[in-house]
């Protein structure tokens, strides 16, 4: 079948579709030149490394899979995507988002038989490993999608080329502007309240969100960054007025303004949206439900859930490809977009919470889909690291058809002692190891780097199961099942209720952070249950310094909470030990402030510059213009100095304390 024909009935069609082409390397390329040289196209190629040597045979546009970015709000006729070394989810996704109608999207694979056991480079981004390894889960599940759709064609090397069956489609008329046009009238006829417009990629949301600031006129615009942007402001043409949300909040009185369009609003941590949508009559919230960054169900889910006077509008006409588009509707398969299918009510009953095994994906599915339910950043990265990456755990609560909850663990710790130690020093961090590192780095507590620990990533219940004790369960069951680890641990961001529900799983805090999380404006907290006598041990040491060090912290931290103190005896052996990794290594300084204090506490004549730093590490700026020196790093390299000479003016040095040294 002339591939010629079939691109027009494609177009006519509204339609788009995935080609996919797997063989060895040269075989691959070979066949790509000839679907270029065939069908008149940009053909932009994400690559890692630009494919064809011969200028005739280049593409206009290379682009490598983590600057696919740039491609965004841009259209193209056909594309190709190399997944020969490895296969970058998200960029993949992305460049599909891309095409308009009558387009083919290549993808170039390796040899169909040998795929599942080919090192995927993309491993090394996701996998914390230090040398890429195969993704048999994931491939094997990409290539059962690939042969059981008849929408796709599928050329492999030394068979025949499958080519994709012809449905009787009508002619493709787009509805989009006309589904935009009705939301844009209510959202004018609406006298105050808030707006929450929700829509998968592809839909048009930012451009509805510039027509309304066109039309309104007097609109402010905020997003998570101006860049994202881009699209709003093209339709919002000279009506286009935009602040950022922490320059908006900074301000006393608010720029006056009829409507506030929030932009991707589910970026943006929730206190400050909070604080935002309170300063003017109307406001409109657009988040993306679906997409390869991430799903905004969870912020439709918590954050709206709270607001009185909310008017919800969707937007799901295609603007550049019909309903009917076989590549969209092949993606939201392989990368689990689509919006999960109706299920049973969850029973009322007892469940007993189940490890998933490593090759079910028909439970990992469901269980994924619950956490993306409930967390707004579930990618394809996450669900590439469950099927694949090593250390992983995976919970689920209830039956497959009527999930109740669902719990992701990941390995983390068992570092040898001397790299353990350089962590504590803060001259090596290697991949993973979340809250393992952060102890030892931040906390000075190396040992929690040695030992073996399971973090809790993420932990969702369905909205019907809450206050039912699912997620106690889920935590319990795991803990029971971690024979060989040495304690749990989680890192959330500090709210007194998610404290609550940790407390009340038999966890206790550990670690407070000194400065608010991007990503939900909160304090990072650090928690651990203990498995083991050694977990035990570790336990105790960390609430003992937590306890003497908050009376200093909580001077520098917006932070209700009581935590049980104790005395502070003023600079001791642990201290002097910390010190040094400050003064000598590359330990931070702010996790250094409580010991740097005692340190100057201890000092016959203060440093009047360290003492400065120490008692007001927020205005780090001010003190570096006072030292004569430009910018933080260099200020910090200053301290360190002054650091040591206080330690040995105490006659410490670092020889005596055998660091590892920067």
């Amino acid at each position: 079948m002339p591939l010629q024909r079939l691109t027009q009935e494609m177009e006519q069609a509204g339609v788009r579709r995935l080609a996919v082409i797997s063989g060895d390397p040269a075989w691959c390329l070979s066949q790509a030149a000839e679907w270029r040289h065939t069908l008149a196209g940009d053909w932009p190629i994400v690559s890692p490394a630009p494919l064809f040597a011969d200028p005739a045979d280049a593409p206009a546009l290379h682009v490598p899979p983590a600057a696919v970015r740039t491609l965004l709000g841009r259209e193209f006729r056909h594309a190709l995507f190399d997944a020969r070394y490895g296969f970058h989810a998200e960029a993949f996704a992305a460049l599909a988002g891309t095409l308009t109608a009558g387009s083919w999207l290549l993808l170039l694979v390796p040899p169909w038989d040998h795929w599942p056991q080919q090192p995927d480079g993309d491993s090394l981004r996701w996998g914390d490993v230090a040398s890429p390894i195969a993704t048999p889960h994931f491939v094997h599940h990409l290539q059962q999608l690939i042969t059981a759709d008849d929408q796709l064609l599928l050329a492999r090397q030394h068979q025949p080329c499958r080519f994709p069956s012809r449905p009787a489609w009508p002619r493709w008329h787009c509805q989009a502007p006309q589904q935009q046009r009705a939301i844009l009238d209510q959202l004018m006829a609406m006298p105050s309240g808030m707006a929450v417009l929700t829509a998968a990629r592809g839909r048009g949301k930012s451009a509805l969100a510039g027509m309304l600031a066109r039309q309104a006129g007097a609109c402010l615009v905020t997003a998570p960054a101006r860049a994202s942007t881009t699209v709003l402001a093209a339709f919002a043409a000279e009506q286009f007025h935009f602040m950022a949300p922490d320059a908006l909040l900074a301000l006393e009185t608010p720029p006056a303004a009829e409507w506030l369009i929030v932009d991707e609003a589910a970026a943006i941590p929730a206190p400050l949206l909070q604080a935002l949508v309170g300063r003017y009559p109307r406001v409109l919230l657009t988040t993306t439900v679906q997409g390869y960054e991430g799903s905004g169900r969870g912020f439709i889910l918590k954050f709206c859930a709270g607001l009185a006077d909310v008017h919800y509008f969707t937007l799901d006409e295609p603007l550049r490809w019909s309903r009917a588009d076989p590549l969209e509707q092949w993606l939201n398969q392989a990368l689990l977009f689509e919006d999960a299918a109706a299920v049973e009510p969850a029973s009322a009953a007892p469940v007993t919470p189940q490890r998933v095994a490593p090759g079910d994906f028909s439970a990992l599915e469901a269980a994924y889909r619950l956490l993306t339910s409930a967390h707004y950043r579930t990618s394809p990265l996450d669900l590439r690291r469950l099927l694949d990456a090593p250390g992983m755990q995976l919970w689920r609560a209830g039956s497959l058809s009527a999930l109740q909850g669902a719990l992701w663990l990941v390995e983390e710790g068992g570092l040898e002692p001397d790299l353990a130690q350089a962590v504590w020093a803060g001259t090596r961090r290697p991949r993973g190891n979340l809250v393992a590192q952060s102890l030892a780095a931040h906390a000075g507590l190396p040992e929690a780097a040695t030992l073996r620990s399971l973090r809790i990533s993420r932990i969702a219940v369905a909205a019907e199961s809450r206050r039912q004790g699912i997620g106690q369960q889920l935590v319990a069951a795991a803990a029971s099942a971690a024979a060989g680890h040495d304690y749990l641990s989680v890192s959330f961001g500090y709210t007194h209720s998610l404290w609550a529900f940790w407390r009340a799983c038999g966890f206790t805090l550990v670690r407070i952070g000194t400065q608010r999380e991007a990503s939900s404006g909160c304090y990072a907290a650090m928690a651990m249950r203990p498995c083991s006598a050694a977990g035990n041990a570790l336990q105790r040491r960390a609430v003992a310094q937590l306890a003497r060090n908050w009376p200093r912290m909580q001077h520098f931290l917006e932070l209700e909470l009581t935590l049980e103190t104790v005395a502070d005896d003023g600079l001791n052996d642990q201290d002097i030990q910390l010190a040094a990794g400050f003064a000598w290594a590359q330990r931070p300084l702010e996790a250094s402030l409580p010991v740097l204090q005692r340190l100057v506490e201890a000092a016959a004549v203060p440093d009047p510059l360290l003492l400065a730093a120490v008692t007001t590490p927020d205005a780090l700026s001010e003190l570096a213009q006072q030292a004569g020196v430009s910018g933080r790093k260099a200020l910090i390299a200053v301290l360190r100095q002054r650091a040591a000479a206080g330690l040995h003016s105490l006659g410490v040095t670092a020889e005596q304390l055998c660091l590892p040294l920067k």
